[in-house]
């Protein structure tokens, strides 16, 4: 009987612990990449560039690391800041929080260890890098709390999305260059772009709990104002190419971009919310057409 109850007792105790993992899995949106790909993306522009097309993998691995690391400490501390929120949106209602399989102490604990892993990823980098990291990580935390009062949040998302590319320059070349700030604003603009198409699935709800988005700020013009977002990161990316003397594989993505760019206002302009979400998603494809066009730029002799 002694026997058959420790070992009950062990079960329990994995059984217990795998529900846990599962649940932080869910709580740092593992289980959904897009957003990791979303944040990955414009840092490995930024490595190919400071690298002039062959970074040192070093560093290309320890900032792939900290990108997932703190993408997860942002979903983490998101959801903490949403707790009282989450449970009255149809997209959110099923999160950890939502559903109280979460503690907000389990919450601030777990965001606190993700940003320490991702801390350990910057020991091996430069003093630079270190420094523009503390800005960064102050972004990344306060962003949840912004949409309580700043009419357009996903601004602010778009710089703390966007820290990682001057961070990636001063670690790769140990300056960063006017081309990275220029990096910076395109993908500023592009994040506010497509984060006012996912807000835009959310609007309804957003107006009945009352936090602000740049999609109700933008209020019946919200599509609009989204394309002139993604034509200003397309004006942006041009002038990146100018600064760095891009070749012709780099100027080819132009027009690939506009088109992905023509076929989200078709696929949005009915404002569903399952469309408006698809076009969200189909931003990763934006992104692997930079990174394919900036790595093949440098790869092909000019």
């Amino acid at each position: 009987m002694k026997l058959s109850s420790g070992s009950d007792h062990k079960n329990i105790s994995w059984f217990y612990l795998l529900e846990r993992i599962h649940i932080y899995i869910q709580l740092m949106r593992l289980d959904r990449p897009i957003g990791i790909l979303l944040l990955l993306w414009p840092t490995l522009w930024a490595l190919l560039i400071a690298g002039q097309g062959v970074p040192d993998m070093k560093i290309v691995i320890l900032f792939g690391l900290g990108t997932v690391l703190m993408r997860s400490a942002g979903c983490v501390i998101n959801d903490y800041a949403d707790r009282d929120f989450d449970g009255a949106v149809a997209r959110t209602c099923n999160r950890p929080f939502a559903l109280k399989k979460v503690s907000s102490k389990e919450a601030l604990i777990l965001t606190g260890v993700l940003c320490f892993l991702a801390a350990l990823c910057l020991f091996p980098l430069n003093l630079l890098t270190w420094l523009l990291s503390l800005p960064a990580l102050f972004l990344a935390l306060t962003y949840p709390f912004t949409k309580r009062f700043f009419p357009i949040p996903q601004f602010y998302l778009g710089i703390a999305y966007s820290f990682g590319i001057p961070m990636a320059f001063a670690a790769q070349a140990g300056y960063v260059p006017l081309s990275a700030w220029v990096l910076m604003g395109a993908n500023l603009f592009w994040t506010l772009a497509y984060d006012t198409i996912y807000a835009m699935a959310d609007k309804e709800d957003d107006i009945k709990i009352g936090i602000k988005t740049s999609a109700l700020t933008f209020g019946r013009h919200d599509l609009e104002m989204a394309m002139l977002c993604h034509l200003i990161f397309d004006a942006l990316m041009m002038m990146v190419g100018l600064l760095i003397q891009a070749g012709w594989f780099y100027w080819l993505a132009v027009p690939i971009v506009m088109i992905l760019q023509f076929r989200q206002y078709q696929m949005a302009k009915g404002r569903d919310r399952e469309c408006c979400f698809r076009v969200f998603l189909s931003n990763n494809h934006v992104g692997m057409v930079w990174f394919l066009a900036i790595l093949l730029d440098y790869l092909w002799p000019k």
